[in-house]
């Protein structure tokens, strides 16, 4: 890459069109003075050439290679190392069928609850630009999405697929939170946090909440649960026997208690989000409670250009002046 040591000094290249304005309102300088104007009248029906013009873009040129010199123009590469923050985070996101529900909105428009999960977590994702994200999405039982990677673009690419309906229906709690473990135990990260989102109970799986959570907490790892979905009965489109889709209101219910407990176990925090607004406040908390400090070396390598702008620029100089007294002389 190319960079300039003194920048500033390229703002007067802004004056070399000033000066061929002037340039050209004043004329070209004459090479011979007549007192008698009728003499020019047979040379004027010649072609003629036009030495102070060629001249003095000569120097226009001159002065540009000398500007650019000036500010010192660089070649080289600056290359940054940055150490991975030692944060291990699983994501782990309900896509039962009550993620359906339209109780969420992002603007004026109303937003299903998947969807706005999906676009909070990106968000959160690119916050943590130095730490292995892993995503687990569960409904009747876990599956995995995207197992721990610092390709967070990647990452972003399997979480827009996430979708409703990808695994059986129900709200297998306990399951995510043991396949979330499985995922975690092994790595060595001074720090492993899972994140939960969901807005049921758990009614699916082998496994229950609070013995998943024990495991948790042996194995060092911290989970904050976040409960989705606003309080009293919501909307959920439905399908009737002609496939077509109207809207019902059905009444969803969170284990808060559960969620909370789980939390508690392993050192978390457990939220609760009725709004869009709340649960990115949500993981806004998460992400400033998990910060860390990131270390960056920063390699510079860059060989001056002044020398060659500089000498281009004489060049031309010595071109125009010898120009100027040989061929294109002009006479006293």
């Amino acid at each position: 890459m190319i960079r300039f040591a003194n920048p500033e000094v390229l703002l007067f290249l802004f004056l070399l069109p000033l000066l061929l304005f002037l340039k050209g309102k004043q004329g070209n300088s004459p090479s011979i003075l007549y007192s008698y104007i009728e003499i020019m009248k047979f040379v004027s029906k010649k072609r003629k050439s036009k030495p102070g013009r060629l001249l003095f873009i000569l120097r226009l040129v001159c002065l540009s290679f000398l500007i650019i010199a000036l500010a010192r123009p660089q070649f080289g590469r600056s290359t940054s190392e940055i150490e991975a923050s030692g944060i291990d985070i699983l994501l782990a996101v309900d896509v039962s069928g009550s993620m359906e529900a339209l109780d969420f909105k992002i603007g004026d428009k109303h937003i299903n609850r998947l969807e706005v999960v999906k676009s909070v977590v990106s968000k959160f994702i690119l916050q943590r630009p130095n730490d292995r994200i892993g995503l687990i999405g569960f409904a009747g039982k876990p599956y995995v999405v995207s197992p721990l990677t610092l390709d967070h673009d990647w990452l972003e690419k399997r979480l827009e697929v996430t979708k409703i309906g990808m695994s059986e229906d129900g709200t297998a709690i306990g399951s995510a939170i043991a396949a979330g473990v499985n995922r975690l135990k092994d790595q060595k990260a001074k720090s492993k946090i899972m994140i939960l989102l969901t807005d049921g109970m758990n009614n699916a799986g082998k496994i229950s909440p609070l013995t998943s959570a024990e495991v948790a907490k042996t194995l060092g790892i911290k989970i904050y649960t976040i409960g989705a979905g606003s309080h009293g009965e919501v909307p959920i489109p439905a399908r009737d026997r002609f496939g077509g889709t109207r809207l019902v209101m059905a009444k969803v219910d969170i284990d808060e208690e559960t969620l909370s407990k789980v939390a508690d176990i392993t050192g978390g925090q457990y939220y609760r989000a009725t709004d869009t607004d709340s649960l990115e406040r949500i993981y806004d908390e998460i992400n400033k409670m998990e910060a860390t400090t990131r270390k960056v070396k920063k390699f510079e390598h860059y060989n001056e250009l002044f020398y060659w702008f500089a000498g281009i620029g004489l060049i031309i100089l010595a071109i125009e002046i010898l120009l100027a007294n040989t061929r294109y002389r002009r006479l006293p």
